[in-house]
């Protein structure tokens, strides 16, 4: 019984706290733009390859090391 005083409160108390940071992660703007990021995973930026690979490497499968 004594465990239930200490354990219930503690699971109330962390129950709030998630739920403080989900509505302040809503409030932010944390879920407006779901399909970018997937989107930007799919679309690789082409245009600046990491250093040290050319394009035309990379394309060809070659990273010349």
């Amino acid at each position: 019984m004594a465990d239930a005083l200490f354990l219930v409160p503690l699971a109330v108390v962390l129950s709030a706290a998630a739920l403080i940071a989900f509505l302040w992660s809503l409030a932010d703007g944390q879920y407006d733009d779901l399909a970018g990021a997937a989107e930007r995973v799919i679309h690789e930026d082409r245009e600046h390859p990491l250093p040290g690979r050319s394009l035309r490497n990379d394309i060809a499968g070659q990273d010349g090391g």
